[in-house]
């Protein structure tokens, strides 16, 4: 069975606690009076629906940030998840479930961080997937930056961290090569590919699927991996120097 089905089904629902066993309880007609400290069985299945159902209700949230939700944001979703299309109803439905519940944000980040244990290449991914469905519509609303700042201090980033983030997505010039790759223009030969080469490890899409992020999920890598890439193709080009 897909991961989809086993959310939809509820065959892991009941065993998940916090606010994200309760969407998926809800969501299947259950009735789940669970809190964010409730324990949760630790296995390869439930950590991957936790986290899936975490990432469907910060998406659907997310949405929602700048006071509505728009067509381009729903799109956006659907191209962070993948979801096959004979499955996409039931993700819808509990989107909006997510999108309903009364559960704040914050307490669905704080369940994917401890689910996760601090693995910062995941929850990098899961911060890109939030970017990319802000700024779906156009622009990134200054709601929606507020929100991925909240995120990302749950999930353990520092103020400084997170702000380098947000200038590399929305700064004077997110489109630079240099910006994408996190370094500055001055950046001599040596540095830019070391760092080119961390950045390759780090945001695999192999890697992160041997870590256990559910291959739906993948696509954020898959599409970080490839920026990384023609950035860096880019800055060797222009400075005419080989890989």
């Amino acid at each position: 069975m897909s991961i989809w089905g086993k959310i939809i089904g509820g065959t892991a629902g009941l065993a998940l606690g916090g606010p994200i066993g309760a969407i998926i309880g809800v969501s299947v007609g259950a009735a789940v009076d669970v809190g964010i400290d409730s324990a949760t069985q630790e296995t390869d299945e439930t950590r991957q629906v936790t986290f899936t159902i975490g990432l469907i209700a910060l998406s659907a949230k997310m949405a929602k940030a700048d006071g509505q939700v728009t067509r381009e944001e729903v799109e956006a979703f659907k191209q962070v998840f993948r979801v096959p299309p004979h499955e996409m109803a039931n993700v819808g439905r509990v989107f909006d479930m997510a999108r309903k519940h009364t559960a704040g944000f914050d307490a669905y980040a704080k369940q994917i961080a401890s689910v996760m244990k601090g693995n910062r290449t995941v929850l990098a991914d899961v911060l890109d997937a939030l970017f990319f469905i802000a700024e779906a519509d156009g622009h990134v609303h200054p709601n929606e930056l507020n929100y991925i700042r909240v995120v990302a201090k749950i999930f353990g980033y520092s103020p400084e961290e997170i702000e380098t983030m947000v200038a590399r997505r929305v700064g004077q010039d997110p489109e630079s090569p240099y910006s994408i790759l996190g370094v500055e223009p001055d950046i001599d030969r040596a540095g830019l590919k070391k760092r080119y080469r961390a950045l390759v490890r780090e945001n695999h899409p192999d890697r992160l699927i041997a870590e256990g992020v559910p291959s739906e999920l993948i696509a954020v890598a898959t599409r970080r991996a490839a920026e990384i890439n023609a950035a860096y193709d880019t800055i060797m080009q222009a400075r005419g120097e080989r890989g």
